[in-house]
């Protein structure tokens, strides 16, 4: 994927902010690497999630920021800037956006479910395409082209599931405390939670019971 100067400098500027601040927490970034992930708080960040849509003006793009206390996502950002919206998630409380709560949508069934995902290219593997592809032929509608940007429309009650693969942690953490926050569930394929370590094959659903259906398709 591209890297622009923005991204770099935007996340030099992240880690800056840690360092003067909270010297002895750890860090994770898209950019500049990790440090002392093994620290009791570690920050998340993924300076522009969405590079090749900020590259072509889309502005679907969003600045990814996490805090992770004992490897559990206790804070996450999505901040959209040229359209002015934030998401801000903790864990314990209810999801703000743009300081108001926001709650998922209510959706039980796959075939009522509006499904996003960036794009099918990001499934390289034949059984992670054909299991999207199950989980394809059953939702009411799919659109494309999201990024981090469609967890935020889920937490808001716009979007009732996000799948994706072939992610990095720093795409997937500080999307967590925001997607709980609003009543939602994000898990890997397997239906695990998110974590450092993990595999970072993305489900983001509104409604629990939609979630259940979808990983189980997907394991199929």
């Amino acid at each position: 994927t591209p890297v622009t100067l923005a991204d770099r400098e935007i996340e030099a500027l992240l880690r800056e902010l840690v360092e003067r601040h909270h010297p002895h927490h750890g860090v994770l970034g898209e950019e500049h690497g990790s440090r002392a992930t093994d620290a009791e708080w570690v920050w998340v960040f993924d300076p522009i999630d969405g590079t090749k849509s900020f590259l072509c003006g889309r502005p679907l793009f969003a600045t990814l920021i996490g805090l992770l206390h004992g490897g559990r996502p206790v804070l996450g950002v999505i901040e959209q800037g040229i359209l002015e919206e934030r998401w801000l998630g903790a864990a314990g409380a209810p999801t703000l956006w743009n300081g108001r709560a926001c709650r998922v949508r209510s959706c039980a069934e796959l075939e009522a479910a509006r499904l996003g995902c960036t794009s099918p290219q990001m499934f390289t593997m034949a059984a992670e395409r054909a299991a999207f592809d199950r989980l394809l032929g059953r939702v009411r509608q799919t659109i494309w082209g999201n990024d981090a940007y469609g967890a935020g429309l889920v937490a808001a009650g716009f979007l009732d599931l996000v799948v994706e693969a072939d992610l990095e942690p720093y795409d997937v953490l500080p999307l967590v405390p925001v997607v709980e926050g609003a009543g939602g569930v994000v898990s890997d394929w397997e239906g695990r939670p998110p974590g450092l370590g993990h595999d970072q094959r993305m489900v983001v659903a509104g409604d629990p019971r939609l979630h259940a259906q979808a990983v189980a398709l997907l394991a199929a």
